[in-house]
């Protein structure tokens, strides 16, 4: 989905889950997922991303301090430059970061997505999509926001068994 001949964004990974969940899908296969929903989006080749798997009680301290929510949750996005492109040459556009974490993502996938592979490849689009600007604050930007994770997923060929958009 990225233009023809581009590279999608270069997206680095961090993990900091001592013990994922058995499912839980490798890091590298989720960090070509983003990148291919930032130029699906597009976001430029030169354009970086990060996306960090967490344990529960790293996401819970994420949480906290930036949402002011006591408790974990499945993901959490910090857009950077978000769709602006510097215009600096030789300067990368930064996108932001999207912090996912596998053992909420493991028990909400089967009431969710479907399986953990599909909870976490919903995650990363939708965190993704965050970085972009989407938003699902208000009634409309929700299903706005749905709609294009179903458009995206099945175009990326990560369409989840689950229905995860069944209920508003």
């Amino acid at each position: 989905m990225t233009r023809s001949g581009e590279d999608p964004p270069k997206v680095t990974v961090g993990n900091d889950t001592a013990h994922a969940p058995r499912g839980t899908p490798d890091s590298a296969s989720l960090a070509d997922l983003l990148g291919a929903v930032l130029a699906a989006e597009g976001i430029p080749g030169g354009a970086e991303a990060s996306l960090h798997l967490v344990d529960e009680s790293g996401m819970r301290e994420l949480n906290s301090q930036h949402m002011g929510v006591d408790g974990a949750t499945d993901v959490l996005s910090f857009p950077l430059d978000g769709v602006e492109v510097s215009g600096q040459p030789g300067v990368p556009q930064l996108v932001g970061d999207v912090v996912l974490c596998p053992e909420v993502a493991a028990r909400n996938a089967t009431t969710h997505a479907g399986s953990l592979v599909d909870e976490c490849n919903l995650l990363v689009v939708h965190g993704g999509l965050h970085l972009c600007g989407w938003d699902h604050a208000t009634d409309a930007e929700r299903d706005s926001m749905w709609a294009r994770e179903r458009e995206l997923m099945v175009a990326l060929g990560v369409e989840p068994s689950g229905d995860p958009w069944g209920a508003a």
